[in-house]
């Protein structure tokens, strides 16, 4: 019985590793290989060992992508964490339809991120302007996405429109998490309102915010869906991301080889970035 039980999880396990191997690993290590090259994305190529990498340091543009990037990512992460965890709290509270606003709020979500770019594409390129125009705000009179100063902006709503209802949603389940006890020791030693919420919820919820952080951190710099709908990394390359300039030039471009070592570097800094973030948030999960 026990024979066949394993042999049946076995033979569960064994397709899902070989589409894992086949889809994931093997474009993983050619890649890795493909950066030492000057493959173009056809016909023959040659060795070029290192120089790829060395090109990457003092390549402006690619320098300008990483730089967009991360502040991308770091002000979305900011915003999205903030009106996420203000959401899970009143969503939490004992108000009336709670499941409906819950599912409410989980609805962008559900919608594709090429769609819900195209929508804000539109939105920000005729809706927008003409409200402002109809208001008299000069400065939206024209589309957002069509300055290189402000359409970053743009990108970053469109990302956390998106990205706050998974993340209320772990903020959600956190807070229930809770016990009611801790509440009313702390209500009967006066925590109220502000202290409330920093010195018992936060503490409580820190794995859920670490989580939170993460994945916010590593989606964002990845981001590549909503510049793609958006503003296909314009105007003049000012919200060219690191995912998307490897797209437009690896694919397109003719620089397979050198797009590929700048997926491994940005690889990379990711892993770094999520190893520190983790350790960073379980030191102070033990000093809680």
């Amino acid at each position: 019985m026990k024979n066949d039980r394993k042999r049946t999880f076995l033979l569960i396990t064994i397709p899902i590793l070989a589409l894992f191997i086949c889809f994931n690993t093997i474009p993983l290590i050619r890649g890795v290989i493909y950066s030492f090259t000057n493959f173009k994305g056809f016909g023959s190529y040659d060795w070029v060992g290192l120089r790829n990498y060395i090109d990457l340091c003092s390549d402006a543009r690619v320098g300008k992508s990483y730089l967009f990037t991360f502040k991308l990512a770091v002000f979305t992460t900011i915003i999205v964490n903030v009106l996420s965890l203000l959401l899970a709290l009143a969503l939490n509270s004992k108000i009336k339809a709670k499941s409906f606003f819950r599912g409410a709020y989980f609805l962008p979500n559900i919608l594709g991120a090429l769609v819900v770019g195209y929508i804000f594409n539109y939105f920000f390129t005729y809706i927008l302007p003409a409200l402002a125009d109809m208001i008299g705000i000069n400065a939206l009179k024209t589309s957002i996405l069509s300055s290189p100063s402000a359409a970053w902006i743009g990108i970053m709503v469109v990302c956390a429109w998106q990205a706050i209802a998974m993340n209320t949603i772990i903020y959600i389940s956190g807070l229930q998490t809770v016990p009611e006890d801790v509440y009313e020791a702390g209500g009967l030693d006066g925590a109220t309102g502000w202290k409330k919420f920093r010195y018992l919820t936060f503490p409580l919820i820190i794995p859920f915010f670490s989580i939170n952080m993460v994945l916010c951190v590593k989606n964002f710099l990845m981001v590549f869906d909503q510049i793609m709908a958006l503003t296909k990394g314009g105007p003049a390359q000012s919200t060219e991301s690191i995912s998307y300039l490897i797209y437009n030039n690896g694919m397109s471009g003719g620089q397979f080889g050198f797009q590929s070592a700048n997926a491994v570097v940005f690889f990379i800094v990711i892993v770094i970035i999520s190893v520190g973030q983790m350790k960073f948030s379980s030191k102070k999960e033990e000093q809680l």
